[in-house]
């Protein structure tokens, strides 16, 4: 699914370039949709194979706490890499303005929040 998206705007967008010469009016607008989805579509592609990784984190923490049937030892182990990981909060006001955030960090991540896996491990 995720491959036939590039694959279709591709399969447009040559269309466009092996097209018979004809004087058509609409051939521009057929141009600038072909390029926006030459443009697009592999960063939809992207996006949906990103979060296809996330939701499969989340089934390998279900299967493990299936294989296991200890919820909780899986919850201690990533207990301890957030605690691992936790940002270091202190910092020079020096070199404040080099931390800065990215607001589209949970879209482009492969892996779910561990908090979120910690609450979604908590109902079983």
């Amino acid at each position: 699914m995720v491959g036939m998206i590039a694959i279709i705007s591709q399969i447009f967008l040559r269309s466009l370039w092996f097209r018979g010469g004809g004087d058509n009016k609409n051939s521009g607008i057929f141009i600038v949709i072909g390029i926006l989805l030459a443009i697009l579509a592999p960063i939809v592609v992207s996006l949906v194979q990103l979060s296809i990784s996330r939701k499969r984190e989340f089934t390998a923490d279900a299967t493990a706490v299936k294989f296991t049937r200890n919820p909780t030892g899986l919850i201690g182990a990533l207990e301890k890499i957030r605690k691992e990981n936790t940002p270091n909060e202190k910092v020079s006001k020096a070199i404040a303005p080099l931390f800065f955030s990215n607001p589209f960090k949970r879209l482009s991540s492969t892996h779910p929040p561990i908090e979120k896996r910690i609450e979604a491990l908590k109902s079983f």
